[in-house]
């Protein structure tokens, strides 16, 4: 298994703390049982943190109309509604919620020129929640997509989630299922498309990062 660069740091971390502890276990109260349930539990811990940062192998699916699902997770918005950071204006928006299960990079939806990149500190809550989009930590990306349609996609911080990372630069160039970033240990994206995008998904449907065509652009 191949583990995302974002992951080594705190996965070193967490060896180090729980080989620590299982050795505090031992020379207190030596080997038996208890010890055998504190290795178990701890090693089980271990391999759960690492899986957070787990690369899966895809072979992307791409097209110049389509748009791509830009993480793993389950949809639990299509709507219409105001997007009032950017746009300022009516977009169809959708979004994907991440567990912690599921895998925790980014994609990027489309190709095209990055517009806008820009962090905001906030909130923690429970990323489901709609007051969650505009209130808790967050980036916003909007890419323009070479024939001048353009989205914003937004990666946003929940209860669990701590940590936004983006790879996004204003002005840069990028390639459709490419990798945009990482939100560590799960939250949600939501992605604010023109109005008339054929939406693909629905409601509830599970939805692979690079791999499930979230919609199509109109002609």
């Amino acid at each position: 298994m191949t583990i995302h660069k974002e992951g080594y740091g705190i996965i070193a971390v967490f060896f180090l703390l729980l080989t620590a502890i299982d050795a505090l276990i031992y020379f207190t109260i030596g080997s038996g049982l208890l010890l055998d349930i504190f290795l178990v539990a701890t090693i089980a811990f271990f391999l759960l943190v690492v899986s957070f940062f787990r690369v899966p192998k895809r072979i992307p699916v791409v097209g110049d109309n389509l748009i791509i699902a830009p993480a793993d997770g389950k949809v639990v918005v299509i709507e219409e509604t105001e997007e009032s950071e950017y746009f300022k204006d009516k977009r169809l928006q959708v979004s994907i919620f991440m567990s912690p299960l599921n895998v925790h990079i980014n994609w990027y939806p489309v190709q095209g020129i990055i517009k806008y990149c820009k962090h905001h500190s906030g909130l923690f809550l429970k990323a489901w929640l709609p007051k969650s989009s505009t209130e808790n930590e967050r980036t916003t990306i909007v890419i323009e997509k070479d024939d001048k349609i353009t989205i914003l996609m937004r990666q946003i911080a929940g209860a669990v989630a701590r940590r936004i990372v983006s790879y996004s630069v204003v002005g840069e160039k990028v390639i459709q299922c490419e990798q945009e970033g990482f939100i560590k240990f799960g939250s949600r994206v939501d992605l604010y498309l023109p109005l008339g995008t054929k939406i693909d998904v629905k409601l509830n449907q599970k939805v692979t990062g690079s791999q499930t065509i979230i919609g199509r652009f109109s002609d």
